[in-house]
């Protein structure tokens, strides 16, 4: 089995309702550690997204969908996470390049542009207490996930599972980026929000696929 627009589509309107759901306590995180806007930003970011969604073709590609994420995103969200979950979406949407169907070393390959597009924009590595604590894990579960022949559902499971645990570990770290830097060991004991919303959105890319409509039956299936 493999994944295709309909789970792109799915994907998107799931992260649109997640962070609306979860706004309020990214906000608390955020406030604990830097300015408090990082829930009002998504939810402002990603109700654009699905705003647009509605206008995109029938055929519109996966990569062409995660494409309009990325640049409304850059576009509508404030602060550091609008840049750079928007270069994340389109560093991983020029992965997929012009495929309608994605096997499970798509799903690693999206992933690990996604994640190197963070990193190219904000120069973190994992310990500096970012979303690179969420997204670093995730795709190397995902590597393994597929190294071993899991479908793309279970890759994507396997890669949000790892990004919750990488949100959580955040926790007990002295922040080196960012506005939480400033905290110095005050930031100890908070997660930091950037990871939290990374692995809410992999979340939703797994319960996405989780989805048998998301899915796409190939001649091999």
């Amino acid at each position: 089995m493999t994944l295709d627009a309909t789970w792109t589509r799915a994907f998107i309107e799931r992260t649109a309702d997640v962070v609306r759901e979860q706004r309020a306590a990214l906000v608390e995180l955020d406030r604990e550690i830097g300015d408090g806007d990082h829930g009002e930003n998504l939810e402002r970011g990603f109700s654009a997204v699905r705003a647009k969604l509605g206008q995109q073709p029938e055929g519109a590609t996966p990569g062409q969908l995660l494409k309009m994420v990325a640049t409304t995103l850059i576009s509508t969200v404030g602060g550091a996470s609008g840049p750079l979950l928007g270069t994340a979406y389109l560093k991983g949407a020029a992965a997929l390049g012009d495929a309608t169907e994605l096997d499970s070393a798509a799903v690693v390959a999206f992933l690990t542009a996604a994640r190197d597009g963070v990193v190219l924009r904000g120069k973190a590595e994992v310990g500096d207490k970012t979303m690179i604590d969420a997204w670093t894990p995730a795709v190397e579960a995902a590597g393994l996930a597929a190294g071993d022949g899991a479908e793309p559902a279970a890759v994507l499971r396997a890669a949000a599972d790892a990004a919750a645990e990488g949100a959580a570990s955040t926790e007990p770290l002295v922040a080196r980026k960012g506005r939480a830097s400033y905290l110095g060991e005050r930031a100890v004991g908070h997660r930091d929000p950037g990871a939290q919303s990374s692995s809410l959105i992999l979340a939703a890319a797994a319960e996405a696929a989780a989805t048998p409509a998301a899915a796409a039956t190939t001649g091999e299936a």
